[in-house]
């Protein structure tokens, strides 16, 4: 099923489902308010998320509406944790038993998938860095990559934006590397790995990433067989604690040029019969009024 939530005022906002083609949506209130609320209860919950998923696609739900991307906050619009796998060789991840690549962001307060990046620092540069993220339920500490996959509910895309020229000066200054990452933006809907059939394969989505800016092509980012999986990464985090359900782990794939105020960027993922699987990120860089 494909899961998004609505912005109605409040911190987390009001939680939908999405029909499989993105075209229409039905609010989850006699299930779930918000996404977090899900997670917390998901066997019991996700069977009638599910039920409401089948009843939108077959056309029965009573109360369907057009599904607006603009009006979409993140799937999960704050998280208990954010941990981001920073891009770095594989070779280097390894010799570090993968620990020196994850870092812990900023989960308090998501960006939606049309919502202007603000930069509200113009003298740093601004990057982004665009890729997938998972959530997952509940997962003991020092769960293996097997018990981490099982616990993955939930898939999206993720772009995360970065004042790459701050860190080392801000570090400096003891402000540590915080300020170099300002804001995260996930797409419209997050969707379970069963609507994914084939193309998900042990911790690995099979297709390619497209990231744009201003209509033109960053790059298309195939899957990498030599790296590490979702499972695997989970599992390097709960090493020594457990994970609580709706901690959100990125993986990011391509990173953007330095970018200037009015850039565009459009990060999508197109099944092989053209379809968006989880709509698009589309925003723009902004300085603020």
């Amino acid at each position: 099923m494909k899961l998004a939530s609505y912005k109605d005022g409040s911190r987390d906002g009001q939680l939908l489902v999405v029909s499989r083609d993105l075209g229409s949506a039905h609010y989850a209130t006699g299930a779930a308010h918000t996404l977090q609320q899900a997670l917390d209860d998901w066997n019991f919950i996700a069977p009638q998320l599910q039920d409401l998923y089948v009843a939108l696609n077959q056309g029965r739900a009573r109360h369907a509406f057009a599904f607006e991307p603009a009006r979409c906050m993140a799937p999960l619009p704050r998280a208990f944790q954010w941990v981001a796998v920073d891009p770095a060789p594989l070779a280097q991840a390894q010799a570090a038993g993968g620990l020196s690549r994850l870092r812990q962001g900023s989960g308090d307060a998501f960006l939606g998938p049309c919502d202007d990046m603000l930069w509200h620092d113009p003298a740093l540069a601004a990057e982004c860095a665009a890729g997938l993220a998972v959530v997952c339920g509940d997962l003991p500490a020092r769960a293996n990559p097997e018990q981490a996959l099982d616990a993955i509910r939930l898939l999206l895309l993720v772009n995360d934006w970065c004042g790459r020229e701050s860190a080392a000066g801000k570090a400096a200054k003891g402000a540590g590397t915080a300020p170099a990452w300002p804001g995260t933006a996930f797409s419209p809907v997050a969707v379970t790995l069963d609507e994914l059939g084939s193309a998900w394969q042990r911790g690995r989505l099979q297709l390619p990433l497209q990231l744009t800016r201003n209509g033109q092509p960053l790059g298309a980012c195939e899957p990498d067989s030599s790296a590490l999986h979702f499972g695997q990464w989970l599992s390097l985090l709960c090493r020594q604690r457990p994970l609580a359900a709706g901690t959100v782990l990125g993986c990011t794939a391509l990173q953007s040029p330095v970018l200037e105020e009015g850039d565009q960027l459009r990060v999508e993922i197109r099944s092989p019969d053209g379809q968006s699987l989880f709509g698009a990120i589309a925003q723009t860089l902004a300085l603020p009024a």
